[in-house]
């Protein structure tokens, strides 16, 4: 971690602190006051926005474990969002469990699925491990919609409020803090996991695996744990955005909500703890702008079809991604990283 100039470490403990400075605590201590006192001034529509994006940076912050640190493409990571928030929707609604046991229980069962759909990593990998987890996608959806006795189906199948007591997270304000809780842990979690020996494996494994194989990796554990931390933030999210909505069903963990998974990583910068949270702020913001200016689209120019007008957040979405991977493909942090750069060597421009 670079710091600015004249500042120095005087222990091992302060070296690898992950807030260094005092600045750094301030600044941290700032932003926890916003996020805690920001529901006291915000519109329910706000809260509801944040709540969204907060689920997203959950579900991103998974996959940006196995793709951005690990190196493994997966195409199916909503299919594991969902099998999250299906398990606990199931276990919630039809066994009675309550919602802080229904998490945890979604959260391994989603966990053990993506290491039992993560084996074929160990024989493919590039185009081919996409495929794979691609066919992971179709076969999961498959089961969400046709399973009826179990997932309802098309219909969806209904997932309760969480609750403490008589205290029940049904308004958007308690529910905000209720997932910004599981949203730092969860940030925490992959911030020490990337600095962990086991970041470390995932790590020479991205860049070359056979050469992380000739150091004394075992492939075989380091790419399944992968899969299986991968699997575990999805089914956190599942179970989050699941008793969030109160009601699911398959058409929420489509083919096209994996591609904007991914979409989000790569704008907010691979292999990284930031580049999820910027990722999904900057698209679920830009996809609220959209949604917004869509109606005084359609008004300014009538000569546009329907369809046209109604898929414009998609194609803002893709012009986005072509964008970044032509001029910035390292993402929002790297820049971010810049700003940075510039205040720690100020007054010095080189």
């Amino acid at each position: 971690m670079t710091i600015k100039c004249g500042i120095s470490s005087e222990s091992y403990e302060q070296d690898n602190a992950i807030i260094r400075t005092k600045t750094h605590w301030v600044l941290l201590g700032l932003l926890f006051a916003i996020l805690i006192f920001l529901p006291l001034i915000a519109s329910g529509f706000l809260l509801g926005v944040l709540n969204i994006i907060f689920i997203y940076i959950i579900a991103s912050t998974g996959l940006n474990i196995l793709t951005g640190y690990c190196g493994q493409i997966s195409l199916g990571h909503a299919a594991f969002w969902g099998v999250g928030a299906y398990a606990s929707a199931i276990l919630s609604n039809t066994y009675g469990f309550p919602f802080w046991i229904a998490l945890p229980c979604a959260v391994l069962i989603t966990g053990i699925i993506g290491v039992i759909l993560g084996i074929p990593s160990l024989r493919v990998k590039g185009f081919y491990l996409a495929m794979s987890t691609l066919a992971a996608q179709f076969i999961l959806f498959y089961i969400f919609g046709h399973w009826e006795s179990v997932t309802g189906a098309y219909q969806g199948i209904s997932c309760p409020r969480p609750r403490i007591g008589n205290f029940i997270f049904n308004t958007e304000k308690r529910y905000y803090y209720l997932i910004l809780t599981f949203t730092i842990l969860a940030i925490y979690v992959a911030k020490n996991i990337a600095r962990m020996r086991t970041g470390r494996s995932f790590i020479a494994v991205r860049d070359n695996d056979l050469a992380a194989e000739m150091m004394g990796i075992n492939l075989l554990k380091t790419k399944l744990t992968a899969f299986f931390l991968a699997s575990c933030y999805a089914g956190l999210a599942g179970s989050l955005w699941g008793h969030y909505l109160t009601h699911i069903f398959p058409g929420h963990f489509d083919l096209m909500q994996s591609v904007w998974f991914i979409g989000m990583i790569i704008v907010g910068g691979m292999g990284t703890t930031m580049g999820p949270i910027f990722g999904v702020i900057f698209i679920k913001g830009l996809e609220q702008v959209s949604a917004f200016i869509t109606a005084p689209l359609a008004t300014v120019f009538p000569m546009l079809s329907a369809g046209i007008t109604a898929s414009f957040v998609s194609l803002v979405f893709g012009a986005v991604i072509i964008l970044f991977l032509a001029f910035e493909p390292r993402g929002i942090v790297h820049r971010w990283e810049i700003i940075k750069a510039t205040y720690r060597m100020w007054p010095f421009s080189y």
